[in-house]
């Protein structure tokens, strides 16, 4: 997610305090993203070093200081938005690179890692449901997220099935241990 670009975005409607900004990007995402104040000033910070967006200079505590967008700003904008999000290379997905590796560690069933992965996906999808049975309250921008974020869990496991698939008709298999080692026992940890 470019907070730095969001920000832009919302400058582009006119000049903006930092907290205004950190307030108007948590609702127009849903406010499925919160936003540290902290996080907000030193994105200012260099968006201003970078010429991207100009400070009223009139006070000296950043907190009461607007914020405007500069030409360069909103050309940088033009170009974000008329430029693909990257999806050339695989990102390092922690899942992905867990699965690879434990097919090779002795010890460890990558179907029970699998699994233990495929019902917490489950978990939190059926919480996002829950949120989604309320679409009347909910907001456009929330109902957006809410439905982005189901699809992401929805590929994630779909991922996993195909995966856990792929290894059952493989032939080539998780290479044997040197020498047997017991299982280790695998548990999902809560966060």
């Amino acid at each position: 997610m470019s907070v730095r670009h969001a920000l832009l975005a919302l400058l582009s409607e006119g000049p903006k305090y930092g907290l205004q900004l950190r307030q108007e990007f948590e609702e127009r995402t849903g406010d499925v993203w919160p936003l540290n104040v902290g996080q907000v000033y030193t994105t200012l910070g260099r968006l201003e070093r970078d010429g991207l967006v100009e400070a009223d200079d009139a006070h000296e505590d950043e907190r009461q200081r607007g914020y405007r967008i500069t030409a360069e700003g909103e050309k940088e904008l033009a170009a974000w938005f008329g430029t693909p999000s990257e999806a050339g290379s695989p990102p390092r997905d922690e899942l992905v690179i867990k699965v690879l590796v434990a097919m090779g560690v002795p010890g460890v069933e990558v179907g029970d890692v699998i699994q233990i992965h495929r019902r917490h996906l489950v978990e939190l999808m059926q919480q996002w449901t829950r949120i989604k049975e309320d679409e009347g309250r909910l907001d456009l921008a929330l109902a957006l997220a809410v439905d982005a974020e189901l699809f992401r869990l929805e590929s994630v496991v779909r991922w996993l099935d195909a995966a856990e698939g792929r290894m059952k008709r493989s032939s080539l298999g998780p290479a044997p241990a040197a020498t047997p080692r017991p299982r280790l026992r695998l548990r999902a940890r809560s966060r």
